[in-house]
């Protein structure tokens, strides 16, 4: 995937892991890489000619397997314009602008009514925000019978005070963890029943995991546009060393829940 981002070095310096990665063309921006959307996918069991939402869309890929695989309806929503762009050239990339709606979107104040969708996903955005409020919303726009899936972060053991600072304080700040009944309940408070939960490693960044969710050829195509440019090597030296202190702390949670009928 192209980027079109032309700005200044100071904006590639200042670009959340998140952004840089869309910027770089990887596709899986998520801490469960495809493995924990395969995982959501089954506990979702999508059927065709129902209603999904993807909140925090990012480049739009959960949205596009959605409709090409399970022939759903999808709307997919972020709140920033860089991965807003992406998802919308791959939407129409792949001629799918008839199942795939792309707007933008915050997942504290979305713009649907209440029970609108049969499924609203969510895929590494509420610990970015406030928690309790953002599950709320997220329960809000699903029917009553549907089903809302989130993955997130999580501390799979408790990390130590310096990888704390650093994931939480320089690379992803304003970040909050849990541990994993922490979670959970956020979402039962939010209204939630019959929750499951799948959860995993963290790894996204580590080369195995990386190449498992973007495959060989994409794997080397971000490698090489990282090289591209000084800007992006400055930003690769930054993080890396940082992420590869964290990791082994980090794990991804995936939690499923219904919305009660009644």
């Amino acid at each position: 995937m192209a980027t079109t981002l032309t700005r200044p070095e100071l904006d590639v310096k200042s670009l959340d892991p998140y952004a840089f990665m869309a910027v770089l063309g990887k596709r899986v921006i998520h801490p469960g890489g495809r493995r924990s959307t395969e995982e959501l996918f089954n506990l979702a069991r999508l059927q065709q000619g129902q209603k999904a939402l993807d909140v925090g869309c990012g480049v739009g890929t959960t949205a596009i397997q959605m409709a090409r695989r399970f022939k759903v309806a999808v709307a997919a929503v972020d709140i920033s314009p860089l991965m807003l762009e992406r998802a919308r050239m791959n939407v129409q990339r792949l001629g799918l602008q008839g199942d795939i709606e792309v707007e933008p979107g915050d997942i504290l104040a979305l713009q649907f009514p209440d029970g609108t969708f049969d499924r609203v996903i969510a895929e590494a955005v509420t610990m970015f925000v406030d928690r309790p409020r953002a599950a709320k919303e997220l329960v809000r726009v699903c029917r009553p019978g549907g089903m809302v899936l989130a993955t997130e972060f999580f501390w799979r053991q408790p990390p130590t005070e310096e990888a704390r600072e650093i994931f939480l304080g320089q690379v992803c700040p304003g970040m909050q963890l849990d541990k994993l009944d922490g979670w959970v309940r956020i979402y039962k408070d939010a209204g939630l029943s019959l929750i499951e939960v799948r959860s995993g490693p963290f790894e996204m960044m580590t080369p195995r995991g990386f190449i498992q969710d973007e495959g060989f050829v994409n794997t080397l195509a971000c490698m090489l546009r990282g090289l591209s440019r000084v800007a992006y090597l400055r930003k690769m030296a930054w993080l890396m060393p940082r992420l590869s202190r964290a990791v082994p702390y980090l794990g991804y949670i995936l939690v499923a829940g219904t919305k009660p009928a009644v």
